[in-house]
């Protein structure tokens, strides 16, 4: 997890930029004299909008950073009135829920602003915050959206000199019209169940179970990809748990060494979501304990009782899946799969042109996007390749696929470093190259009645010339990628069924 790849630093640096812009809103928030409580909402605000804002212009990043607040001050405002009236709290979270996951056929932006519509009601009541304290929520919530944009696109401009790549949009759904509909029915009813249970468990903690059901979903696009995610939230939890209490308990809330151990936690968070959710819940789970701390109530049984919220949430949102208009794995792996072909046939012809002398071509947007598309098909096949899958024969086809992409991809980062420099050469037998991988790629993603009598690609001879190398590297990987893909027609793996 900690040596994946990582095109030009971006998650280091995202990483680093988390850390002082919710560092910065903290310090604001605490300068101008608001409570501990307010600093609290306004430094997770700020975690919030660097986390959540992924809109593909610095521009649109702007106007979604803006609209945070229509977002979430009608939530805050809500929350914070029904504090005292349980049945009409819990009805509301439920819409809010609701309405929150709808919000994504609306793209980036609307993402953004459901999760943080979401959080501003999660928060209330983790903090248990009550009407009086609305004023100064508001004024800790606008400082940290105000400090978070400050660092984002005053003080550390990433995405104004690396254009941030489009992220993968969802992909269509099955059941009801659009995937939005049907994964805000199975959110809400995996949120209430988790409301019900962990109401029973506990009258104060019970928005774990909530929080936990509602970030499964985030980012799934099939039944096993959900169950895996909640699986991986469960054990980053568990482990999280046993280091809080040998580092958050200990400390009980002393200020200064838990503002260090959050700010590692934030930078945790922000580097490790990408290639491994375990840990991002790990350090999710040891800042929520620190937090605990700062507040004062933080002790072992809480802890545990974090454990079994967080277990009731997973189970809701498994049952959710299966039970409510349930979409089955193997739907969603064959078009996550084409498409990261797709894009490195992009790659490879934006390579060659930058090659043949085009100033204009740029194969960087399209090897970074590349790195996006891996990672929905790392977990669209996570159900197949988990330890605890029974399917061992899908398990190593699914095995061998991802080694073979994961090539695609080091061959087509090879390829861009070999096109960015102004002194790379352009051999005749680049085109040649270049045309096999564009026809392997098209073996591989025609309708299967076309692609049985396709041939794939077959290498040409080796070269000492760079982008020769690596475009032969990519004709090995995707010749052998036509074996697992193509073999039987009825496995879930196999491309155009």
């Amino acid at each position: 997890m900690f040596v994946a790849p990582d095109p030009g630093r971006q998650r280091l640096r995202n990483s680093l930029r988390a850390v002082l812009g919710v560092g910065l809103a903290v310090a604001v928030a605490e300068l101008c004299g608001l409570s501990l409580t307010a600093s609290i909402t306004g430094g997770l605000a700020a975690l919030l909008t660097l986390f959540t804002v992924l809109d593909t212009t610095v521009r649109a990043q702007r106007v979604t950073s803006a609209l945070l607040p229509v977002a979430g001050f009608p939530v805050l405002a809500l929350a914070t009135t029904l504090h005292g009236t349980p049945l009409a709290r819990d009805a509301a979270f439920l819409a809010v829920v609701f309405a929150g996951v709808y919000a994504r056929r609306w793209g980036p932006r609307g993402h953004a602003l459901g999760i943080f519509g979401f959080m501003m009601f999660f928060v209330t009541q983790f903090l248990h915050a009550v009407p009086g304290q609305l004023p100064e929520l508001y004024a800790a919530v606008g400082l940290a959206l105000l400090s978070a944009g400050a660092v984002r696109f005053v003080l550390w401009p990433i995405e104004r000199r690396t254009p941030p790549p489009a992220a993968p949009p969802g992909l269509p759904g099955t059941g009801l019209a659009r995937p939005t509909t049907r994964q805000a029915f199975q959110a809400t009813a995996a949120c209430a169940f988790a409301l019900g249970i962990g109401q029973a468990l506990s009258d104060d903690r019970w928005y774990w179970a909530v929080g936990t059901a509602w970030w499964i979903f985030v980012n799934t696009a099939s039944r096993g990809e959900t169950l895996v995610r909640g699986f991986r939230r469960v054990l980053g939890t568990v482990v999280g748990i046993a280091a809080g209490l040998l580092i958050a308990v200990p400390l009980h809330g002393a200020p200064a060494p838990t503002a260090a151990l959050v700010a590692v936690c934030v930078f945790g968070i922000f580097y490790t979501a990408a290639p491994s959710y375990s840990w991002m819940m790990f350090f999710v789970t040891v800042m929520a304990g620190l937090l605990y701390g700062l507040l004062g109530v933080l002790h072992p049984g809480l802890l545990l009782l974090r454990f079994e919220e967080t277990a009731v949430g997973a189970l809701g949102a498994a049952l959710a899946v299966v039970l409510v208009l349930p979409v089955t794995t193997h739907a969603a792996n064959d078009a996550w799969i084409q498409r990261a072909l797709h894009c490195v046939r992009a790659s490879t012809a934006a390579a060659l042109d930058r090659l043949a002398g085009d100033p204009d071509a740029d194969p960087a947007p399209h090897a970074a996007e590349l790195e996006l598309l891996l990672a929905r098909v790392r977990m669209a096949l996570a159900p197949l390749v988990h330890p605890l899958s029974p399917l061992r024969a899908r398990k190593a086809r699914a095995r061998q696929v991802l080694g073979l992409l994961d090539d695609c991809a080091r061959e087509v980062r090879g390829l861009v470093a070999v096109a960015a420099d102004p002194q790379a050469s352009h051999d005749a037998r680049l085109a040649a190259a270049c045309w096999r991988v564009e026809s392997a790629v098209e073996a591989l993603t025609a309708p299967r009645a076309a692609s049985e009598r396709a041939v794939p690609a077959h290498p040409g001879p080796a070269a000492e010339e760079p982008a020769l190398v690596h475009l032969h590297g990519l004709e090995h990987a995707l010749a052998a990628l036509h074996a697992p893909l193509r073999t039987d027609p009825r496995a879930p793996l196999s491309l155009g069924a």
